[in-house]
């Protein structure tokens, strides 16, 4: 499965302006750029045969360009991360078998998640998107519900049938559960990773669909593949003992940071 894998960055974020350029310190003391984190993460996927930034902004070129990335310029017309991926990958010719979205703001994205959708694809030639969702601990799910509780879009979670099919994608806390879970206990809430495997051709029709009613509420890009009855697949996958957390808030900038350090993540 030929692979591209582009990342998507803008620096016109409404609830978190600049944030590629935001840094993260690691473990040893050296502070690298969310950008530089995420191009890095993708570098780490096996089987990958291109990695390049996509963005509408010379700073973000410039940071980019200046760690070693390839970057393609693409239009400010773009209304998400997908949008994005597409026109990038429609100016990077043909010939791929998988195109990954692997968000910007998602740098601990273990390398196994990616390697995880392509194979899935590979298996399921009915998908047109593959997705990786992640069961909660008792520790996670607190701190989901506590970001809902205090306003914070924090992370996204899935609910999905059988096969894997995607049911729902949403950044409120489901499925509903009532009960307190312990920090290290599974629960029935599933964390969706922000990353995607799309097939080209569906990959290639997303921007000409309009945007639908759920996606426009709840802000999540996936949900117009949902909206035009198209298949996602939803692949779990194993943290390995690896944290896992999206920068989606100023106040994810320590937690992402102490993840790093406890990780002894340079």
């Amino acid at each position: 499965m030929r692979t591209l894998v582009v990342i998507p960055a803008r620096h016109a974020s409404t609830r978190y302006p600049g944030k590629p350029l935001v840094p993260l310190t690691g473990a040893g003391g050296r502070a690298m750029t969310l950008i530089e984190r995420s191009w890095r993460a993708a570098l780490a996927v096996g089987g990958v045969a291109r990695v390049v930034v996509a963005t509408d902004d010379t700073r973000i070129r410039d940071a980019a360009l200046g760690f070693g990335a390839e970057v393609a310029m693409t239009s400010p017309a773009c209304r998400n991360g997908t949008e994005r991926v597409a026109e990038a990958a429609a100016g990077l010719g043909a010939g791929w078998d998988v195109i990954v979205n692997l968000q910007g703001d998602a740098p601990l994205t273990p390398p196994w998640f990616v390697e995880a959708l392509v194979a899935a694809l590979a298996a399921d030639p009915a998908a047109e998107v593959a997705t990786p969702v992640l069961r909660c601990d008792g520790g996670t799910l607190a701190a989901l519900r506590e970001d809902r509780r205090a306003g914070r879009v924090g992370g996204t979670t899935a609910v999905f049938g059988r096969g894997g099919r995607a049911l729902y994608f949403s950044k409120e806390v489901i499925p509903y559960s009532g009960r307190a879970f312990a920090a290290g206990e599974p629960t029935p809430v599933f964390h969706h990773v922000g990353v995607y495997a799309f097939r080209p051709g569906a990959l290639a029709l997303y921007p000409a669909w309009p945007e639908g009613p759920l996606e426009r509420l709840e802000g999540l890009e996936q949900l117009r593949f949902l909206e035009q009855g198209r298949a996602v697949l939803c692949v779990e996958v194993a943290a390995r003992g690896r944290q896992f957390w999206e920068l989606n808030n100023p106040s994810d900038v320590p937690r992402l940071e102490a993840m790093l350090a406890a990780m002894g993540m340079e």
